[in-house]
């Protein structure tokens, strides 16, 4: 489910001091903006301008926590510049798009926005962003730390090998060797393998 943005509400999802330069980028493309429900795939979204007279349109979870919604907004806005610059004729997230978000992020570090520990993931970050927070694991790390705790819920990486554990659909697995980057689960209904973040997270389960 979606809801309007109502520019004056949202400050309210962004680090003290952002909202003025956030507002500059939303004016100036003029972007219709939607806070959603939390979805599990995506953090946020970028539609680019269709034949049917609608322009930019940027959704970004409504759930993120101050930080994560700050520095997946300026992810969104990056593939709007970029798509104004090249259209299609690039990457999603090849170089343009990495150079166009290293630019913005630029104007949003060192000056006290960000904690410590996310102002040094994200100046690391900028030297070759990663596709989605999601997947720059040292700064999704970081960002973790400013969510609201759950004291149930635990990181795969967290768990002991074996666990089973229960993801938000309600199937349970059992964790199992980590293969490169992911770890290899059994889901015990079906008994097919998955493979999960080490950063996704889980319920664990007796």
């Amino acid at each position: 489910m979606k809801k309007e943005a109502p520019l004056h509400a949202l400050a309210s999802y962004l680090p003290d001091g952002t909202f003025e330069q956030v507002m500059e980028f939303l004016h100036m493309y003029k972007v219709h903006l939607t806070i959603t429900r939390e979805r599990q795939s995506i953090l946020g979204d970028y539609r680019h301008p269709d034949g049917n007279g609608k322009g930019h349109r940027i959704s970004i979870n409504g759930s993120l926590n101050k930080y994560s919604f700050l520095l997946t907004l300026l992810h969104e806005i990056a593939h709007l510049t970029t798509f104004n610059k090249y259209a299609n004729r690039v990457l999603a997230h090849g170089k343009e798009w990495k150079h166009e978000y290293s630019v913005i992020l630029r104007d949003f570090v060192g000056k006290n926005y960000l904690p410590h520990d996310v102002e040094q993931a994200v100046r690391k970050s900028m030297m070759n962003p990663a596709a989605s927070s999601c997947s720059d694991e040292n700064l999704m790390r970081v960002l973790r730390n400013y969510d609201a705790k759950k004291e149930t819920h635990f990181l795969v990486e967290q768990l002991p090998q074996n666990q089973l554990f229960k993801t938000k659909d309600g199937r349970i697995f059992r964790k199992g060797e980590r293969i490169r980057k992911r770890y290899r689960c059994e889901e015990v209904a079906s008994k097919r393998i998955y493979l999960f973040s080490p950063l996704y997270e889980v319920e664990p389960v007796d």
